[in-house]
């Protein structure tokens, strides 16, 4: 190889569909300028192959079964610091974009995007960078504006369903086995809900979340 020559990337693909998997490998790899390591079918499945393969960085889909790509975004940012997640997703709404990007995306791209602005993006957060679609950059914009105005909107739709089980005073338990999660998940989500909305306590997260709620209402 070329000294010159950048090594190709190494990237860990995640989506539900085997497919789609397929095909968005075998476009990066035809740039030359990529190598797919692994391909995971969901956020659980991701994380185990993290634990095994070291990637450069993650390209994951939104909607998927088990664990989403919102949550991995978010599990990732503790276990594997400084690791770039960037989502590839048909999914645009104001939602998805505010959701993926409170959790920590490091680019938000759709799936007809081309392989070599997938590459570009994917460089552009290895530099620190954040990569947004043009055609997502309005939904951006009001995720913020959202964010601005209601401290809620930082949360991702997993934190909100959990702070709406801290408000209705369940335990982390009683949340675990409502929410199909497991006990660990929902203490870790609790205390990243509690930092987000800058709380001291548990007694102060549930009358604040209660609080914004009715506010919202």
């Amino acid at each position: 190889m070329n000294p010159e020559q950048e090594a190709p990337l190494r990237l860990l693909v995640v989506d539900d569909q085997e497919l789609l998997r397929r095909g968005l490998r075998m476009l990066l790899e035809s740039t030359g300028a990529v190598t797919v390591v692994a391909e995971a079918r969901d956020g659980a499945h991701a994380l185990t192959l993290l634990r095994e393969e070291p990637v450069d960085a993650v390209l994951t889909d939104v909607v998927m079964p088990a664990m989403d790509g919102v949550e991995l975004i978010r599990r990732c940012a503790t276990e594997h610091p400084g690791l770039p997640v960037l989502v590839v997703t048909t999914f645009d709404t104001d939602r998805v974009v505010a959701d993926v990007l409170a959790a920590g995306a490091t680019g938000l791209l759709l799936k007809d995007t081309s392989p070599e602005t997938i590459v570009e993006a994917v460089r552009t957060a290895l530099a620190g960078g954040l990569h947004l679609d043009p055609r997502v950059t309005r939904a951006a914009i009001a995720a913020q504006r959202g964010s601005a105005t209601d401290p809620l909107a930082d949360l991702t739709a997993s934190e909100r369903q959990v702070a709406a089980c801290v408000a209705e005073g369940l335990s982390n338990t009683e949340i675990a086995e409502r929410l199909l999660l497991a006990h660990g998940t929902v203490k870790n989500y609790v205390s990243t809900i509690m930092r987000k909305l800058q709380v001291g306590d548990r007694t102060q997260l549930a009358l604040t979340v209660d609080r914004l709620q009715r506010d919202s209402g």
